[in-house]
């Protein structure tokens, strides 16, 4: 079991995913915190202005809060949560931040090096000691683990070593479920809500989960001066959808280790990048880059879509898209994110598509 810093009962993170967030426990109040349609609210109490608060920000603050151990503070996408918490960097800051980082975040730190905003240096996060000299000194230290999508895993224990004045993780791929780096030293923590967190890809979310209130605070005001605001449907839909997150999360875990197994033994995969839990994975596929959109192109079950975390299986070669493809990411890389369905009608989706990719490579 693991327990919620904080948590008072011992409670589960499982159980403080479906039992936080909930409002008031009186007689006859919704046993879920209702959607909140107004842009304004009476004076004298606790909200006041749509772009300040509202209900059900505060219910899916708690929850996210609660698993991470810190304050969290919601925002309109993941992206919008990183934008927020780079403007925590001073103006002509360096930030140091992983060369496999999701390609938005990379992006995004390009754009605003290019204006001046800030400075940026790219480093391998599985070479720990290269990092942390790197990051000494620095105003960011931003770690995502596992990256996406060569699924590198960094040493998040040995990083707190580094002097960077904030050290940021984005926790999107692991979830609190398997990692909470606010325990171990991180200042602050991101999700793109969109995937694991809300599940179900209906939703586009962010948040940040800074270790102490004043950090909070920080990017609270942040979100209000840029108005970086979220809708309270899109909130409440997340809010659904993190109750039942240990649930899906071991079951897409389990399936994605059967998986990753069965690939291994398929002539037409050259690889398998995993790394050793999560719901994630990536196949180096024969053939080349044709060879990884012949797959994608022929699964039936699975579907070829961008994005992650969702109920359904996903694949998706990511080397088409120009930041991956600059990262260094391999022409041949399909990820797959595994969703809900059982593993052998998976497998049996991904085996057929792979046994047309072998064909054609001249394997089988």
């Amino acid at each position: 079991m693991v327990e919620a810093a904080g948590s008072g009962d011992g409670a589960d993170l499982s159980t403080l995913a479906v039992t936080l967030g909930r409002g008031e426990h009186l007689p006859g109040d919704p046993v879920n915190v209702p959607v909140v349609l107004s842009s304004t609210f009476r004076g004298g109490g606790r909200f006041s202005y749509g772009r300040e608060g509202n209900p059900g920000w505060e219910a899916f603050e708690e929850v996210v809060g609660g698993l991470e151990g810190g304050a969290a503070v919601v925002f309109p996408s993941g992206l919008a949560a990183v934008r927020a918490v780079l403007e925590l960097v001073p103006v002509g800051g360096n930030v140091v931040a992983a060369n496999g980082a999701y390609s938005g975040t990379r992006r995004l730190l390009a754009d605003l090096e290019q204006r001046g905003r800030l400075s940026t240096r790219l480093v391998d996060v599985t070479d720990t000691s290269t990092v942390v000299g790197a990051a000494d000194g620095a105003d960011v230290l931003w770690v995502e683990s596992p990256t996406n999508p060569m699924m590198e895993v960094a040493d998040l224990h040995a990083l707190r070593a580094a002097t960077a004045r904030l050290y940021v993780v984005d926790n999107t791929f692991a979830t609190p479920l398997l990692q909470r780096p606010l325990s171990i030293g991180a200042d602050v923590v991101v999700h793109s809500a969109t995937k694991l967190l809300s599940g179900h890809s209906d939703v586009v979310l962010g948040v940040a989960v800074a270790r102490d209130e004043s950090l909070a605070s920080e990017l609270r005001q942040v979100r209000s001066e840029h108005g970086a605001i979220p809708g309270p449907m899109e909130v409440f839909l997340a809010l659904r959808g993190i109750r039942t997150l240990a649930v899906r999360f071991e079951r897409a875990s389990a399936t994605a280790a059967i998986l990753v197994e069965r690939l291994r033994g398929h002539p037409a995969v050259e690889g398998v990048l995993y790394p050793g839990f999560g719901t994630m994975l990536s196949i180096l596929v024969r053939g080349g880059g044709p060879g990884a959109d012949r797959l994608c192109a022929s699964v039936q079950l699975a579907v070829n879509a961008t994005s992650l975390g969702g109920v359904e299986t996903l694949v998706e070669r990511r080397a088409q898209y120009h930041w991956d493809a600059v990262a260094g990411v391999p022409a041949n890389l399909v990820r797959v994110s595994v969703g809900l369905e059982h593993p052998d009608d998976v497998w049996r989706d991904l085996a057929r598509a792979l046994d047309e990719v072998a064909v054609a490579a001249g394997v089988r």
